[in-house]
This record gives structure tokens, sequence and C-alpha cells, in this order.
């Protein structure tokens, strides 16, 4: 098959955001790990718990800010707002720069931090996810999405690995160039020009305007299916939540090896990214949404196996993998499926399922690693995605059968 530039990048718009986000993405994915690893060394010794509190820092502001965020996004240019939130990452990030290069860092204040930076995120999210339909045609979604999956896999590939590279003693280093990254997002904005954003059905900010998002979600099993799904696996398979200590307690591989390690996932969802952005209009979309949650699944059991560092970096590799061509497939059937005036909405309810489960998936597999190991508690995490796309596939079979060609609701402009 011959590889043909990706039709999405064909318009100015939509590239311009998506060079941006591999830039910030990469300042993103460097300061994850190197909060994880923070916490690792400063707590002293393997602390499932502590790791584990970043996960609730993290949904507590995302349940309570989301819907907001998304009936925000529906009332006003989602452009300006990216402005605001991506300007208020990049001071989240410069101030844990300058605590840590102080010395005044305690893990406290990582936490808090860490909350400030979800409550941007849900504002961001609905804005940004909810404007690409705004800047591509809807009959290559797929191919937009599926390179917003490659933005932020190439960015979890190489953040980690330039943490990897940072000197010991220069953690603060990782926190202030993911402050400088955000720069690019905003850039890529101001470059962007307007962009063209159906205001018209805006119904305001307000109580009634929130509970119409929500009753839309649920009134639509295709889009409500596809974020359970996202739940269920991404709380109990949150391999990615334990690898400090797996990195330095059970492979012995140290930082540049857990930089490694956290960087093989998102090489596995790059790859399929590439694959899944050559076909535009994907067909047997809900089986292949089943299958590849199934080998998320199996491949996070395999990953609770790995007792050498090998066989480990290629069981994240076919984590990441199966998780790519989920979330393009999930991801493409949502914004079909909702109308312009509504996806904001729709997003942030999305928000609150696919954050809600990789983030209360890592206090469970804290809490489960704590009294039973970490290796149970990723093996057991693979097996409960299993279980629960067993429990998807019984309830909602219309998703096994969708195609990619079902009629749509959504409408999008582009240049």
């Amino acid at each position: 098959m011959k590889i043909q530039i990706p039709l999405a990048l064909k318009h100015f718009r939509y590239r311009y955001l998506w060079i941006g986000l591999l830039v910030s993405v990469a300042g993103s994915q460097m300061q994850s790990a190197a909060i994880h690893w923070h916490i690792r060394e400063l707590t002293g010794e393997p602390n499932p718990l502590a790791l584990g509190g970043i996960g609730l820092a993290r949904i507590l502001p995302v349940i309570i800010f989301s819907i907001v965020g998304g009936t925000i996004a529906d009332n006003y240019n989602r452009r300006t707002i990216l402005f605001i939130t991506q300007t208020a990452l990049a001071l989240q990030a410069l101030v844990l720069a300058v605590l840590t290069f102080f010395g005044q860092i305690t893990i406290w204040q990582i936490y808090v931090l860490t909350a400030i930076q979800a409550s941007a995120m849900a504002f961001d999210l609905p804005a940004r996810q909810s404007l690409v339909p705004n800047l591509v045609p809807r009959d290559i979604l797929s191919s937009a999405f599926s390179l917003n999956t490659i933005a932020f896999n190439v960015g979890a590939i190489g953040g980690p690995l330039l943490f990897g590279l940072i000197p010991e003693g220069m953690q603060g280093l990782a926190y202030l160039l993911n402050s400088i990254s955000f720069l690019a997002v905003i850039v890529a904005l101001f470059f962007m020009g307007e962009v063209p954003q159906n205001l018209n059905k805006a119904s305001g900010v307000n109580l009634s305007a929130m509970w119409e998002g929500v009753r839309f979600i649920f009134k639509r099993p295709l889009i409500s299916s596809t974020m359970l799904m996202d739940f269920i696996a991404t709380f109990f398979a949150s391999a990615n939540t334990m690898l400090p200590i797996v990195a330095r307690d059970i492979l012995n591989v140290g930082k540049a090896g857990f930089a490694w390690l956290t960087s093989a996932e998102a090489f596995g969802s790059v790859i399929a990214g590439l694959v899944v952005s050559q076909f535009p209009k994907l067909r047997k979309q809900g089986l292949l949404f089943f299958v590849s949650v199934f080998a998320f699944g199996l491949a996070t059991i395999m990953f609770g196996f790995s007792k050498t560092f090998g066989f480990a970096m290629v069981t994240l590799f076919f984590v990441g993998a199966g998780d790519a061509v989920s979330t393009v497939i999930r991801n493409t059937i949502r914004q079909l499926q909702t109308p312009d005036h509504i996806r904001g909405r729709m997003t942030s309810v999305n928000q609150v399922f696919f954050m809600g489960g990789p983030q209360l998936g890592e206090v469970e597999a804290g809490l489960v690693a704590a009294v039973f190991g970490v290796p149970f508690s990723i093996i057991s995490g693979g097996i409960g995605c299993i279980l629960g796309l067993g429990f998807v596939a019984f309830k909602w079979p219309q998703l096994i059968a969708y195609n990619g060609d079902e009629p749509t609701l959504a409408g999008a402009t582009a240049d």
C-alpha cells in the first residue's frame, strides 16, 4: 500500500493545530513522567498509594468542571477558549518548575498543582475536540482523529525520553520545558485565524443547557456504550500507573529504563495510528473496536507477567496499539453522531468517562497493589477490561454491528 499524506493535513487550520499539539503534548507527557518519578523519589520507598493519589488529584476537577467546560465550548468561540486554557496550563507548569528549582516542592504541592492543571484541561479538551470538526470536512474526520492520536503518542514517546535525558537533580527543567511548549499551540491558534462555528443554537451557560448534553448522550446507545467501554477499559487496565515501581523495583532498569517503558505504549499507538490514517473511511468499525479493546486488555495481562525489560516493552507496544485503534473509532463515532451546537457538551461528558477511567484506575491500581502487589494489580486489571468488554457486547450488540457508513447527525465546516 502506497503511503499518502493524510487528508486532514491538507486543511491549513487543522495542520497548524496538529503541529502545535505535537510540540505541546511532548512537553505535557514529559511533565507527566517527571511527576510520577518525582513522587517515587519523594516517598523514598515503593508507595503505590502515593502514585495513585495523582489520579485522584486529576479526576476531581474533571468531575466538577467538565460539564461547565463543555457548555462554554458550545456557547463561546472555541479558539478563544483555547488561548485562555493554554496560557493557564503554561503558568501551572512554570509554578511547578519554580518550586522545584528552589527546593520547596512537596507531594501535596504536586497534588494541588496537578488539580489546577486538570481544572484547566476540563475547559480545554471540550473546546479542542469539538473544534476539530470545524476544521475539516466530516467525511475525513477519522483521518483527523487518527492524526490527533499520532500527535498525542509522538509526544508520549518524545516527552518521557526527553525526561530520561535530564540529569538527576534537574527535575525542574522538565516542568520549565513543558511551560515553554504551550507556546506552540498558542502560536498555531494565532496563525489559524478565525474558525467558522455554529453559535445560532447556543442555549446559554445554565443547568438546562448542561442537562441537555447529558440527555442527548444517553438517548444514543452508540455514543453512551463507547463511553462506558472507554471508562471500564481504562479503569481496570491502567498499567502505566505502576511503571515507576515496575522499572525501579521489579525490572531494576532505573530512570532511563522507566523513560523507555513509558514511551513503549506510545510507540504502538503511533504505528497503529499511522496505519488507520491511511483509511479515511473505515468499515466494520464496531467489530474493529471490540477487537482492539480485547487486544488492549490481553496485552495488559501479559505486561503484568513481565520479568524482563524486553518483554515488558513488547507488551506495552501492543497495549498502545489496541488503545490507539479504539480511540480513533470511538472519537469518530461520537463526533459524527453529534450536531455541532452540542459537540462541546458531548465531549465534556465523554471527558468524565475517558479521564475518569484512567485517573480513578490509578487509585484502584494503587489500592490493589498495596494489598496484593503490583503484578497482581496489573494482571487483574487486564482481566477486568476483558470482562467489561463482554458485558458491553452483550448489552449493546448494535455497537458490534456498526459499519461506519450509517446516517450521521453532525455537520462540519472547513477551509
